[in-house]
């Protein structure tokens, strides 16, 4: 009764407030969400509506840094990012001792498809936005400065970290230095 009563005007309108999907989540909701560039972006673990939301703004990858099993993961991770259509990359990243590796493989996996819009993601943004520095500096060419910057809007890394930052510089003959910024052991 009510749509026979509606005129041609009220009927389009009606129609796009229904179909228009509703989100529960925004991207700068899920835990220290940074965004690099239209490409990468890093944050902490986000929420099943949240990694719905990702896809529906364009993510195409989600590359998880932690262990499957870390407090406040995702039960099936891989499994529900596949079902949204987006690639899922998990590479467990030990928090007490990170390995050099960790870091290649890493970088391996976004090499292959490097247009492709990602988000990595551990548990609070510390291990993305560290082998997001990293991968930022030696394979986007980002300022050492601003990579840092961005880095330490989450966190400074401790000792354990800086060590394997400054051993994948020096690899790759950069130096971990640059104006106007500390790191913590300078």
């Amino acid at each position: 009764m009510f749509l026979r009563s509606c005129n041609a005007r009220v009927l389009p309108a009606l129609f796009f407030v229904v179909s228009v999907p509703l989100y529960a989540a925004s991207v700068e909701e899920i835990v220290n969400y940074l965004e690099y560039s239209e490409i990468l972006s890093s944050s902490g673990q986000p929420s099943e509506s949240q990694l719905r939301t990702l896809k529906n703004v364009g993510f195409e990858r989600i590359v998880f840094l932690a262990f499957s099993d870390s407090n406040g993961s995702i039960a099936n991770e891989d499994s529900k990012v596949e079902e949204l259509g987006m690639d899922f990359v998990h590479i467990p990243v030990d928090w007490d001792s990170p390995r050099e590796s960790d870091f290649y493989t890493f970088a391996a996996a976004l090499g292959r498809d490097p247009g492709k819009r990602t988000l990595v993601h551990c548990q609070v943004n510390f291990r993305a936005s560290a082998f997001s520095f990293l991968y930022r500096v030696l394979y986007e060419d980002v300022d050492i400065g601003e990579a840092k910057r961005d880095m330490e809007s989450v966190w400074v890394p401790n000792e354990t970290w800086r060590r394997l930052i400054f051993a994948i510089l020096e690899e790759n003959a950069v130096s971990p230095h640059c104006d106007n910024c500390l790191w913590s052991s300078d």
